[in-house]
Formats: C-alpha cells, structure tokens, sequence
C-alpha cells in the first residue's frame, strides 16, 4: 500500500474530484485529492492487487484487497480522465460496511480540525452506525 504510487496520482486536474463509500461528500481539487490520497495509504497493512490497469477506452482501474487494523477490506477505484489526459474524476468504492465506517471514522480522526474533515465520519457518528448496524 505505501510503496504503490499511481501514475494517475501525479497527472490531475485542477478540478479533480473524488468520491466513495468513505467519505460523506465529494472532494474538489489537487490538494485534496493528495491529502486523502496520502493518509489512506498509510492505513493498509499491504494491497494485494487483482487488476490495475486499463478500463474501457480512456479510463483506469484498480481492484485490491487489504487489512486495515485487523478488518479485511476490498477496493475498486475508477480513475476517468478528461481530454487532456487528466485524472477528472476518481471513484473509490470500498466493501464491506464495518471496514466502510471503520476506514471513514480513521480518515475523519486523522483530519480532525482540518477543512477535510467535514469529509469523513466523526468518532461519535461512527459510533451510532456501529450501533445501529450490530442492532439490525
């Protein structure tokens, strides 16, 4: 995980976004993109990569599965690029929901008091959906 550094990561645009099942909103721009690009790989123990490459005509895909603290977690992030060859649009959907609240509740502790913040769950709603899930 820490030593996989995407191509794609280093060619993006200026109105870049990203969103995924972690996080609560979409996140605009460069800066961004590499803050939560840049934590999240810290928190895979390793990636075993299933495919990484191409999809369709013009876009990218990687499909991976890790551990983050203990959990077992499956990634498959669609990277679409605009005309000009830019990362436009990445897409990171992550499975399955324990390790979803999980991994948004460590993103949302690690940019606490930051502007990305407002991206990832707080301690105490993660709490409440860990709660409202084991009661369903």
């Amino acid at each position: 995980g820490r030593d996989y550094h995407p191509d794609w990561l280093d060619n993006l645009a200026d109105d870049v976004t990203i969103e995924g099942s972690v996080l609560t909103g979409i996140a605009e721009g460069p800066a961004a993109i590499r803050a939560i690009e840049g934590h999240a790989r810290t928190l895979y123990d390793y990636q075993e990569f299933n495919y990484v490459g191409p999809y369709g005509d013009h876009d990218f895909v990687e499909d991976y599965t890790s551990v983050v603290r203990g959990e077992p977690i499956g990634s498959v992030v669609v990277i679409r690029f605009n005309a000009a060859g830019q990362a436009a649009r990445i897409v990171v959907n992550h499975r399955p929901l324990g390790s979803v609240l999980l991994w948004s509740q460590l993103m949302g502790e690690h940019f606490a008091g930051t502007p990305y913040a407002q991206y990832f769950l707080t301690p105490a709603a993660a709490q409440a959906l860990h709660t409202a899930g084991a009661a369903g």
